[in-house]
């Protein structure tokens, strides 16, 4: 199996009248459901049905979200965290910070070990 990828060109908006580059972008060859990965992870069990994976995955989903809106990092092991990260606009000083400052906040993924060794070993093939 392989990452697809196509070629698009770009130019760079801070430096508008420099050539345009070709650069990849990664290409989705589909998607899996939920329910399909609990399915499989099923299969690669004798004792667990994929009604229970998916009882657990679902409950495993509103507890993410229950500890990363506590501000928690929430640590998968060897599969990788989870954050919380905001973007805020400036204020002059400390004290006149607050909250209403925070324009966005969006969840941030690190990888563990395994993820970022798969990562080394892709294979890319060029599509249309």
């Amino acid at each position: 199996m392989s990452v697809k990828f196509v070629v698009r060109e770009k130019g760079n908006p801070s430096k508008p009248t420099e050539p345009k580059k070709w650069y990849a972008t990664a290409k989705s060859s589909g998607e899996i459901s939920f329910k399909d990965l609990s399915n499989e992870i099923a299969e690669g069990s004798t004792t667990v049905s994929d009604t229970d994976v998916l009882a657990v995955l679902n409950d495993l989903t509103k507890l993410l979200s229950r500890h990363l809106a506590a501000g928690e990092i929430v640590r998968f092991g060897d599969f990788g965290s989870f954050q919380v990260s905001v973007k805020s606009t400036g204020a002059e000083t400390e004290k006149k910070f607050h909250a209403g400052q925070i324009i966005k906040s969006k969840i941030n993924f690190r990888p563990g070990n395994d993820l970022k060794d798969m990562l080394l070993t892709l294979k890319y093939t060029k599509t249309d």
